[in-house]
C-alpha cells in the first residue's frame, strides 16, 4: 500500500518541500509540495532523483577500518561498538600526548546534522579547531560583513524580498541553478510588479538574458563597481537622506572616500561602459523599493568581504534596509532554537580554550575569541597537519565534507590528510577523503531523517521527517556524536546532554510549546515578515547604527571603509605573467546537476551532465584552433607544474578573453584511491596561499589567469 510522507529535500541549500512517495518501506518517487511555504510547488533534477542516493549500490553500508597503508583501499568490515571504542581510544591517546587542541572537526556544506555533529563534538571534546572546506569562499565573507555593518544577514537567501520588489540588483549570484526557488521568486517578482532587473556576471546566464541591464563585469572587481555606483548615487543625491542621518554612522567619511572611484575609474577596472555604471546606480536609486542579491561570486577574490560591505551601505544609503521590498532584516519564530543558537551560543567555548584556535592571529573576525562567525580557515588546518604549525593536528572527524576534492590544491590537500594520526570520515559514499580515512562511518541520506530546516528560508521553519527506516547500518551523524562522546570519559556531556536525535530535536522546539513529534505533524510554522525594527531597537550594532565606518573593521585594523585590490594575477597587476597567461579563468558557477562535489556517481544525474565542461568564447576557440567537444589542458600560474583537464563546450555567453571551468569533480568508477579527483578538478590548479582576503582569508577562484591548450 502506499503512502506519502511530506518532507524537506536535502539535495542543496534550498530544502525544497517535498511529497515522498513509499510502496512497501521504499521510495517510489519524490514529488515537489505544493503547499510549501518557500518552495511553493518547485522540484529540481536532484531533488526528484534523490532516491537514487538512497538506494546506491556503492551506498557505505557499515562501519569499516582501513587494514592496509593508507590510500590503499583495503577496508574490513567492523561492529558500530568496536568502531566508537576505537575511535573514543585514539582520541584519548592524541588528547594526552598533544592535547585536545590538536583534535579537530571538519564539515562541508552538506547536511545540517554534519555541521552540527561536527559542532557539538568539538564543545565537547574542548577543541576550539571546527574547520570548514569552504566558508572563507562561500558564505562567511557576507555574514562578516553584514554583521559588522547592520548586525544581521540581510542579503543571503532569507533576505532579498523578491516578491515585492520594484528594483532587483543580482550580483555573483545565478539563483535559477544555485538556488531555484528563490529564482522562481525573483522571475514572479519581476513580472508581477514590473520590476526592473541588473545583473552583474561575466557569463551570460539565463538570467542575465533576462535584465534590463545587463553588467559583463571583470571577475574579481565586482567592489570596484559597487563604489562606482555609491559614488553616482552620492553626487548626484539620489540617496535617502532622512534614513542616512537617523540610522547610518559615517557617511561623511564615505562621501569623500568615494571621490577616488568616479565611474570613469571604476570603467578602467572593470571593463565596463561608464553609461552603464551611472545607469545601474540611477536605476537602483531611484525605483523603490529596490533589493539586492548576491552570492559565492563576490566571494572568490581578494575583495570578498569590503565588497558586500559596499553592497549593503548601497542598500542602506537609499533606504532599501527593512522595508517590504528591500532587504529584510531577520524576523525570528519565537521560541525556536536556530542552527545559528546551536553551533553558535550553545557551542561556546570559554576563551582560555578558544585563544589557542587556529587562525586566532590571522583572521580574529572568523576565529578569534569572539568571532562574527566561527570557523576555522581549511588552508591554515591543512598546514597545521602538514607543517606543525602553529601545533601540531593530528586527529580529524570529518561529516558531510569532502575536502580533498573541494580544498584548494588537491595535491597538497591529499598529503595534509594523508599525514594525519587518526581520520574518521562520515558519509554516504567512499569518496577521495574517506579513502584516506582510518575509519569511515556510514551516514544517513535525508530520507532517513528527522530534523528542523531553517537556514534558507523567509521567516518559516520546516519539518525534515523520515520517510524510511535507516538502511543497512546507517545513523545519524549527530546520533554517531552522542554514542561516540558516552565513551569519552573526560569528554563534556554538557555539549552534548541528550541519548539520541529525538531529544535534540524536541531541545530545539521545546520553547514553542511542542515536541518534534507534534511539530512534523504541522509541517512547517511561518511568522509575518516584520518592517523597519530598526525605528524601535536601532541596529544591532556598536553603535546601534548602519555602520558605513565600521568600527568593528576599525578595531581590528582592516579598512573601515571599502576598498578596492587588483586582483593579485591579472593583466594590470602581473603583466609579465598574462603574456604567458593570457585568460581571465572563473570556476565555482553552479549546474543544476550536482551540489558541488555530489552526485557523480548518481545515474540520470551524470547523463544530464556527464563531463566536466569548460566555456570558451567562439573567438577564442578559433584564435586556439579548438572545436566544441574537444578535451582541452588549464594551467595557471598558482599552482606550476600541474595541470587539469576539461571538456570544451564553446558559447558566446563569456568574454573571449575569459573562460569558465566547472569545479568539484572526480570520478567515483575510476579505480581508489583517488577517483580521478587530480584529472579535471579545478581546485587541482588553484591554491590558497597568501596574499589572501584579509578579513576572512579568501581566495581568487575567480579573476586569477590561465592558459589553455589540446
Amino acid at each position: 500500500m502506499e503512502k506519502i510522507v511530506r518532507t524537506v529535500c536535502q539535495g542543496c541549500h534550498s530544502e525544497c518541500g517535498v511529497l515522498v512517495h513509499v510502496e512497501d518501506d521504499r521510495v517510489t518517487k519524490i514529488k515537489p509540495d505544493p503547499n510549501h511555504p518557500s518552495s511553493r510547488g518547485f522540484i529540481c533534477i536532484k531533488g526528484s532523483n534523490y532516491a537514487h542516493f538512497t538506494y546506491h549500490p556503492d551506498r557505505l553500508k557499515y562501519p569499516l577500518k582501513r587494514v592496509g597503508e593508507k590510500g590503499e583501499g583495503r577496508w574490513e568490515r567492523i561492529s558500530w561498538d568496536r568502531a566508537l571504542d576505537e575511535i573514543a581510544k585514539q582520541l584519548t591517546e592524541i588528547k594526552e600526548i598533544y592535547g585536545a587542541r590538536s583534535i579537530g572537526t571538519f564539515n562541508g556544506t552538506a547536511p545540517r546534522e554534519s555541521l552540527f555533529a561536527c559542532r557539538l563534538l568539538a564543545s565537547a571534546l574542548g577543541t576550539p579547531n571546527v574547520i570548514s572546506t569552504d566558508l572563507h569562499i562561500c558564505f562567511a565573507p557576507s555574514l562578516v560583513a553584514e554583521i559588522a555593518t547592520v548586525g544581521h544577514t540581510v542579503m543571503q537567501e532569507v533576505g532579498p524580498d523578491y516578491l515585492n520588489s520594484k528594483c532587483i540588483l543580482v550580483c555573483g549570484g545565478n539563483p535559477l541553478v544555485s538556488h531555484p526557488p528563490r529564482g522562481r521568486d525573483l522571475l514572479e517578482g519581476v513580472k508581477r510588479n514590473n520590476a526592473k532587473l541588473i545583473v552583474v556576471d561575466p557569463r551570460k546566464t539565463n538570467l542575465a538574458s533576462q535584465a534590463d541591464l545587463w553588467l559583463q563585469i571583470r571577475p574579481g572587481t565586482d567592489v570596484a563597481l559597487a563604489l562606482g555606483m555609491l559614488h553616482t548615487i552620492i553626487s548626484e543625491e539620489l540617496y535617502d537622506k532622512e534614513f542616512v542621518e537617523k540610522y547610518c554612522y559615517g557617511f561623511s567619511e564615505l562621501k569623500e572616500h568615494i571621490k577616488a572611484y568616479p565611474p570613469e575609474t571604476v570603467s578602467e577596472i572593470t571593463w565596463l561602459k561608464v553609461n552603464d555604471i551611472r545607469r545601474a546606480a540611477r536605476l537602483y536609486a531611484t525605483t523603490k523599493p529596490a533589493t539586492i542579491h548576491h552570492r559565492v561570486a563576490v566571494e572568490h577574490n581578494l575583495n570578498s568581504t569590503q565588497t558586500d560591505r559596499a553592497l549593503i551601505i548601497m542598500a542602506a544609503i537609499t533606504g532599501n534596509i527593512g522595508v517590504k521590498g528591500g532587504n529584510l532584516l531577520p524576523t525570528p519564530i519565537k521560541g525556536y532554537i536556530p542552527t545559528g543558537k546551536v553551533v553558535g551560543e550553545f557551542c561556546k567555548l570559554p576563551s582560555e580554550v578558544t585563544k589557542d584556535r587556529i587562525g586566532a592571529d590571522q583572521y580574529p573576525l572568523i576565529s578569534g575569541s569572539e568571532p562574527l562567525f566561527l570557523f576555522v580557515h581549511s588552508a591554515l588546518a591543512a598546514k597545521a597537519m602538514l607543517y606543525k604549525k602553529p601545533y601540531p593536528l593530528k586527529g580529524l572527524f570529518v561529516a558531510g565534507a569532502n575536502p580533498v576534492v573541494n580544498m584548494q590544491n588537491t595535491r597538497r590537500t591529499w598529503e595534509a590528510f594523508k599525514s594525519l594520526e587518526l581520520l574518521v570520515v562520515s558519509d554516504f559514499f567512499m569518496t577521495p577523503t574517506a579513502e584516506l580515512a582510518d575509519y569511515v562511518l556510514p551516514s544517513t541520506t535525508w530520507l532517513e531523517r528527522d530534523e528542523c530546516c531553517d537556514e534558507q528560508y523567509m521567516h518559516c521553519i520546516s519539518a525534515r521527517q523520515k520517510v524510511i527506516e535507516p538502511l543497512y547500518e546507517s545513523r545519524d551523524d549527530v546520533q554517531i556524536v552522542i554514542d561516540l562522546v558516552k565513551r569519552i570519559p573526560w569528554a563534556n556531556r554538557r555539549y552534548l546532554p541528550w541519548e539520541s536525535v529525538k531529544e535534540f530535536n524536541d531541545f530545539r522546539v521545546k520553547g514553542m510549546g511542542i515536541t518534534f513529534e507534534e511539530f512534523k505533524h504541522r509541517g512547517y510554522i511561518t511568522v509575518e515578515p516584520s518592517y523597519k525594527q530598526y525605528e524601535e531597537k536601532g541596529f544591532d550594532t556598536p553603535t546601534g547604527k548602519v555602520e558605513i565606518y565600521s568600527t568593528i573593521f576599525e578595531k581590528y585594523g582592516y579598512p573601515p571603509l571599502p576598498t578596492y585590490v587588483e586582483p593579485r594575477e591579472s593583466p594590470y597587476s602581473t603583466p609579465e605573467v598574462f603574456k604567458e597567461y593570457p585568460y581571465i579563468l572563473m570556476s565555482g558557477g553552479r549546474s543544476i546537476e550536482y551540489f558541488h562535489s555530489e552526485g557523480r556517481q548518481i545515474a540520470p544525474l551524470r547523463k544530464s551532465l556527464p563531463d566536466p565542461q569548460i566555456e570558451i568564447n567562439p573567438e577564442l576557440a578559433e584564435r586556439e584552433g579548438l572545436r566544441d567537444g574537444d578535451w582541452v589542458w588549464v594551467e595557471t600560474p598558482q599552482v606550476k607544474g600541474q595541470r587539469v583537464r576539461f571538456k570544451v563546450k564553446i558559447t558566446s555567453n563569456v568574454d573571449p578573453r575569459m573562460v569558465h571551468a566547472q569545479h568539484g569533480w572526480w570520478f567515483p568508477e575510476k579505480p581508489s584511491p583517488d577517483h580521478g579527483c587530480f584529472e579535471s578538478n579545478i581546485d587541482v590548479v588553484l591554491d590558497d596561499d597568501p596574499p589572501r582576503e584579509k578579513i576572512c582569508g579568501s581566495v581568487p577562484l575567480r579573476g586569477t589567469l590561465c592558459r589553455i591548450y589540446k
